[in-house]
């Protein structure tokens, strides 16, 4: 699978389909979440709720409102809003969201830094979990990850992690 990293706006890139590093409850506060919500309207975090509780390790696809995907997968790196993360829960999120993704056929994906913002794992070991779980997966329908965030620490521990 390629994989490549950019630093930007989530929003921007050309995929099938972006992940909200949720929480389990679906609610989008702050961080990624928020600025989906914001962009894509009020309707991706109300079928994201009506999809709750969504445990750590699962996740949900929920229309992209206004914003140009298919959809947003929702992958818990928490339970509760704005609570610590760790990095085997950002591997089950990230597992989660490849898993799903698959499923549903998408050709591309695209993941911002997870557990990073209100979670607190630091960069580098979110990015060389991520890097780890997206290698390790076998896909039948996906065939590229877009990393992208507007932090460059972000950007440069991918680059770190894939060994750019």
């Amino acid at each position: 699978m390629d994989i490549k990293v950019i630093k930007g706006s989530i929003l921007e890139v050309d995929a099938d389909v972006i992940v909200n590093p949720a929480n389990s409850k679906g609610v989008m506060g702050g961080g990624v979440a928020g600025v989906i919500r914001r962009f894509g309207g009020e309707e991706i975090e109300r079928e994201a709720m009506s999809k709750a509780p969504i445990p750590v390790g699962e996740a949900v696809l929920t229309r992209a409102g206004r914003l140009n995907f298919k959809g947003v997968i929702h992958a818990p790196t928490m339970e509760e809003p704005a609570m610590p993360s760790s990095e085997e829960k950002v591997r089950k999120a990230v597992r989660a969201a490849l898993t799903l993704a698959d499923r549903e056929g998408f050709k591309v994906i695209a993941f911002p830094g997870m557990g990073t913002g209100v979670g607190g794992v630091p960069k580098d070991v979110a990015a060389r979990a991520m890097v780890e779980e997206i290698r390790s997966f076998e896909p039948s329908s996906l065939e590229k990850v877009i990393l992208v965030d507007v932090d460059e620490e972000m950007v440069r521990a991918w680059e770190r992690a894939l060994g750019l």
